[in-house]
């Protein structure tokens, strides 16, 4: 008897002790079940939820209207400024600055370059342009330039403006500064590599090198404050070439295809490549007549586009594809 009730007493102290041990560690179990099914319900909401990268658009371009343009000229920069265009050409022995009126084609100023320099991009800077912010990220334009004494050879007239073009040369690392009205040689900077588009935005300039990185300068000095690498869905875009900063961020051409791309001038990514394709016919065609020359008009929120040896400058809007 005493046997049997110490065996009854034994029996339950283990069940209670059991019970007591295995409560706590059921309960942890229990809850490491339930982190686990969070943990894979948030990353399946987190897999739900909307990307933050930039959206890459596809546009193209609808002609809105076409003027004359000079078919022997090697565009390298266009520029819209104070209701004229200037156009900046490269080639050794060949290279100009002009201003023209749009409207009937007549150039109203013209430059040229010393024969042994390469003209390439052009951008304009204004005493307000220098302190203000200019385009960020979303789609848009602006513009600068300038030689050494003896450097050019000058014809022309001018309006009036204020501010200074700045031209780029090619591998001279010579940026020369002018005034936008008679031409008139306000200097130079120096830079390393080589120059082939420039813009001002968000109160910098860019340059393009022909790779996918965008140098930034300063607007005063043109010393080297940064550099942005520009990508599409992770790859580098390389060839860029000539620029133009507008609202909706910086437009980049891709040097021999007739496409441009829309550039978050924050981050580098591009939001939107643009069809520019179809604009010429293919017996308007030169060699070497790929698009090259990009303008922001924004009292028409439209742009300005030609190419190397085009005998036509389209006014264009993009629209979605």
């Amino acid at each position: 008897m005493i046997r049997r009730l110490w065996f009854s007493v034994a029996l339950a102290t283990a069940i209670g002790l059991t019970l007591w041990l295995g409560g706590p560690w059921a309960s942890e179990s229990s809850v490491s079940n339930q982190a686990n099914q969070a943990n894979q319900a948030n990353q399946a909401n987190r897999a739900s939820r909307p990307s933050r990268e930039i959206r890459s658009d596809r546009l193209r371009v609808s002609m809105v209207a076409r003027y004359s343009h000079d078919g022997d000229a090697f565009t390298q920069g266009l520029l819209w400024h104070d209701g004229k265009l200037y156009e900046t050409t490269g080639q050794y022995g060949r290279s100009r600055l002009r201003r023209w009126n749009l409207e009937t084609g007549e150039i109203e100023a013209e430059i040229l370059l010393s024969p042994d320099l390469f003209g390439e991009g052009l951008a304009f800077v204004g005493a307000r342009a220098r302190a203000s912010v200019g385009a960020g990220a979303g789609a848009g334009a602006g513009s600068l330039a300038g030689p050494r004494a003896g450097a050019l050879t000058d014809r022309g007239a001018a309006p009036g403006g204020g501010g200074e073009l700045i031209w780029l040369t090619w591998k001279a690392g010579r940026a020369f500064r002018f005034d936008p009205d008679g031409f008139t040689n306000l200097g130079e900077f120096a830079y390393d590599g080589e120059g082939w588009g420039l813009t001002l935005c968000n109160g910098e300039l860019y340059r393009s090198d022909g790779s996918a990185t965008l140098w930034r300068h300063d607007p005063e000095t043109f010393a080297v404050r940064g550099r942005l690498e520009v990508s599409r869905g992770g790859v580098a875009i390389a060839l860029l070439n000539e620029l133009e900063c507008t609202p909706r961020g910086i437009l980049a051409n891709i040097w021999q295809r007739d496409e441009i791309v829309r550039i978050d001038s924050l981050s580098g990514r591009v939001t939107a490549t643009i069809d520019a394709g179809g604009l010429l016919r293919a017996d308007e065609r030169r060699p070497e007549a790929v698009l090259n020359g990009i303008a922001y008009r924004p009292e028409t929120d439209t742009l300005l586009l030609t190419g190397k040896h085009w005998p036509w400058l389209f006014e264009v809007v993009l629209e979605e594809m």
